[in-house]
């Protein structure tokens, strides 16, 4: 009897303590008052305010979510969201503020204080205070030391203040911490950040170090094709020209859609050790590979007008232009080389049959990630700064275009 009644009063003494904890869940003391917290989320204003959201409408979404707030005053997600989408909208004074002010409550918990610091660290970085973002995101891994979220911010901040080893080790913190998808990405971000270090020691002259940053650039991502160019350089700084070469022309083998840039250094190289022919013939071989390759081809036009050959030059610069009609680059190779040719007749009409149709751009080169373009292909883009994001984008050439159309005819509205 003893023993049952003791059962019941354990068990009746479980129920309460599950029945306070969902209710302490669910209610929170604010000023004298027990509000509910479930009221938030099940208002209309809270709901139709996540759909302007993700609407991307913030002014309406800001305006609903404050309505949604009145009921519970003290919800700090609410305030958080509220505070980021202020900055979202450019109002980033008003962020720092609702998110200082939250730091100011008593008995935040330390995972609240860390996402609160996050915020505020986003804020700062936002409008442009550095130090203070730098040192947000520095309490916020004090709090959290895996909080990848600011690792990746302070990466962020280090690189564009071009602090290549406090950034390198920023990244090698969160590739430990990180899934396989980011350890991956992880590997690349780090080559990179080799290559800018050794650009720092090849700066300063030390070819030794600048050698070792490179190759371990290399070792870590074999694609990174600055790190073949720049270690190429430093071969030829040290005499060694047969491994310039080899390590150029590896970068081609590497990455053939951006050959065109070793193709300049190899040029140089061959062309002072009597090896012209070397260099047509890369050229040759990457053209043939790649029939749509212009690049390849201005190149090897322009090495061949040097060497008195302005009749062969202009026919791959044609070829060149047949394949990309809208790159101003060659039209003002064609141009320069008609007016020493002064401007043969047959030649002119083919040029102007060919580019009939043409809109010429200065800036190809596009962010996969931001959209941000360039006259030059960037390592890293100046706006969003992902690393290697940058496409060379083409505009498809109207015959290709029209071959397309007559190959498949648009279906008949019905």
């Amino acid at each position: 009897m003893d023993s049952g009644l003791a059962l019941i009063l354990i068990i009746t003494a479980l129920l309460i303590g599950i029945a306070a904890g969902k209710a302490w869940e669910r209610y929170k003391l604010h000023e004298g008052q027990w509000v509910d917290r479930r009221r938030v989320r099940q208002s209309p204003h809270f709901i139709v305010g996540l759909n302007y959201l993700v609407a991307g409408r913030v002014d309406l979404a800001i305006e609903e979510l404050e309505e949604a707030s009145k009921l519970e005053p003290g919800a700090l997600e609410l305030r958080l969201m509220l505070g980021n989408l202020y900055r979202e909208r450019g109002q980033v004074g008003r962020a720092i503020q609702e998110h200082q002010t939250l730091l100011q409550r008593p008995r935040l918990s330390q995972m609240e204080h860390a996402n609160v610091l996050l915020c505020l660290g986003l804020d700062y970085r936002r409008s442009g205070f550095v130090d203070r973002a730098t040192e947000a995101f520095s309490e916020v891994l004090k709090l959290a030391p895996d909080n990848e979220a600011a690792l990746n911010n302070l990466e962020k901040l280090q690189e564009e203040q071009h602090q290549w080893q406090e950034a390198y080790e920023t990244r090698q913190r969160l590739a430990a911490i990180a899934g396989p998808a980011v350890r991956v990405r992880s590997k690349t971000i780090l080559a990179f950040l080799e290559h800018e270090l050794g650009l720092q020691a090849l700066r300063a002259q030390d070819l030794t170090t600048a050698s070792s940053r490179f190759t371990a650039s290399i070792e870590l991502d074999a694609t990174v094709l600055p790190a073949y160019l720049s270690l190429g350089d430093v071969r030829r700084l040290q005499g060694d020209t047969a491994g310039a070469a080899a390590i150029w022309e590896a970068a081609v083998k590497v990455s053939p859609d951006r050959a065109y840039l070793p193709l300049e250094r190899l040029e140089a190289l061959y062309v002072s050790e009597g090896r012209g022919d070397r260099f047509i013939a890369l050229c040759e071989q990457l053209t043939s590979a790649a029939p749509r390759e212009w690049r390849a081809r201005a190149a090897l036009a322009r090495h061949l007008i040097s060497q008195g050959q302005p009749a062969r030059a202009l026919e791959l610069l044609f070829g060149a232009l047949e394949h990309n009609p809208h790159a101003l680059a060659i039209h003002q190779a064609i141009w320069a080389l008609l007016s020493s040719l002064d401007l043969p007749r047959p030649l002119v009409a083919r040029y102007i049959d060919i580019t009939r149709q043409s809109v010429f751009y200065l800036d190809p080169h596009v962010c996969t990630r931001c959209r941000y373009r360039s006259t030059e292909l960037l390592w890293q883009c100046p706006q969003c700064h992902e690393w290697n994001a940058f496409v060379e984008e083409r505009i498809t050439p109207a015959s290709d275009l029209e071959s397309e159309m007559s190959a498949n005819p648009p279906a008949d509205d019905q």
